[in-house]
């Protein structure tokens, strides 16, 4: 594989990308620091196909980013692959207000192969390269310039291994026929809403106890006036107010502005300048959160009670004796609080009822709930059971 040097210039990067844009897939991954801003800044970008690798230096003064964000977010007919790309696909949403599709995500696709939830980069290298990453630059500020040959060199295997990768991934998938398992979880990874930083949901994020309508009212209008302060300083969330200040603000609102010198987490200062101004209108605008945007209970379990919640573990049992048995993660199958769901009565709705989750997982979750399928053991080992039919 030919590796490209830094790539500052635009001329280079417009070509890269037109022979990448012929490639049947792409590997892509992204340096960026955010641990003193709310936007993640983006530092580097490597991405390679079977050929060719190169990391892209988006820093570089005059150089045309319009070509590679063409590729990621319009090319419909090259595939994107990342590992854990979340993040990765934050910062291209940001920039464009697009997502990258198709995309394939190689720790979701682990998850089918039996290779657990979250299995990272350097594991996933081990496994299946028998590789052992140097992570000497793992903590690399990617912000600073220049860039050593080690730090670049380091970045652009994210990609390089990734593309030796992806393809015997591919083949396993098909020789188990679960690359169908991955659709939904690729499409949902690409879905633009995942992204979105909306201001009047920021609310959701925040942990608070109690449903009293006026107390979430006001902690949504305090949400969203501290994701505005935070995106128009460039600063994180905690560093305007924590999440816990915000959730006694709420609760216990002021009655005045002077009164924020005596809220813990918050500068006295507060008190009298302008953010503490904006803070007190946030809360005088608050309005009682309708009945339609009132979370669910605590206990998400309505009428489930204690029988119902034994129920739900002999749910979750189930579940890990089914991962076992088809060696795949859990979470791929079923979460927590659709086993929940299942066993409070709920019938639809639910993705473990649906499509390949239900033939592998579904249909045995419901015959347990409704009494045709219990537990025995054999040889020392927990196994499912089908009830006798009636006569």
């Amino acid at each position: 594989m030919h590796v490209h040097p830094l790539i500052t210039d635009s001329a280079t990067l417009a070509d890269l990308c037109s022979r990448l844009a012929q490639a049947d897939f792409v590997t892509v991954d992204t340096e960026f620091m955010r641990e003193s801003t709310y936007w993640p800044e983006l530092c580097l970008i490597q991405i390679a196909d079977t050929q060719e690798a190169a990391a892209i230096d988006p820093l570089a003064p005059g150089l045309d980013m319009g070509p590679l964000l063409d590729l990621l977010v319009n090319n419909e007919d090259v595939l994107k692959v990342f590992h854990a790309g979340g993040q990765d696909i934050e910062i291209i949403y940001n920039l464009t207000g697009k997502t990258p599709h198709p995309l394939f995500d190689t720790q979701v696709a682990a998850m089918a192969l039996g290779q657990g939830e979250q299995i990272g980069y350097s594991n996933l290298v081990d496994s299946w390269l028998g590789i052992s990453i140097d992570k000497g630059a793992r903590f690399t500020d990617w912000s600073r310039r220049p860039l050593d040959a080690r730090q670049i060199e380091y970045a652009i295997g994210d990609v390089t291994h990734l593309s030796r990768i992806f393809p015997k991934m591919l083949e396993r998938l098909k020789k188990t026929g679960r690359g169908a398992w991955l659709d939904q979880e690729m499409e949902r990874l690409a879905d633009p809403a995942n992204y979105a930083n909306d201001p009047d949901l920021a609310w959701k994020r925040v942990r608070i106890s109690g449903r009293k309508p006026e107390v979430l009212g006001r902690l949504k209008a305090l949400a969203r006036w501290r994701e505005l302060e935070a995106q128009a300083k460039d600063l994180p969330r905690g560093r305007i107010v924590k999440d816990e200040t915000l959730g006694d603000l709420a609760g216990n609102p002021p009655r005045k502005q002077a009164d924020l010198a005596k809220v813990r987490g918050l500068s006295a200062t507060w008190a009298g300048n302008d953010i503490g101004a904006r803070l007190m209108a946030a809360i005088e605008a608050a309005v009682p959160l309708s009945a339609d945007e009132l979370p669910p209970r605590d206990d998400r379990k309505p009428g489930l009670g204690k029988d119902g919640a034994l129920v739900a573990d002999l749910l979750k049992l189930l579940l890990k004796i089914r991962a076992r048995d088809i060696d795949v993660a859990s979470k791929l199958l079923a979460r927590s609080e659709e086993l929940e769901a299942l066993a409070a009565g709920v019938r639809k709705g639910l993705p473990m009822l649906e499509g390949w989750r239900y033939d592998q997982f579904g249909r045995d979750a419901v015959d347990l709930v409704e009494g045709r399928l219990g537990f025995t053991v054999k040889a020392g080992r927990l196994m499912m059971t089908r009830a006798e039919e009636p006569a």
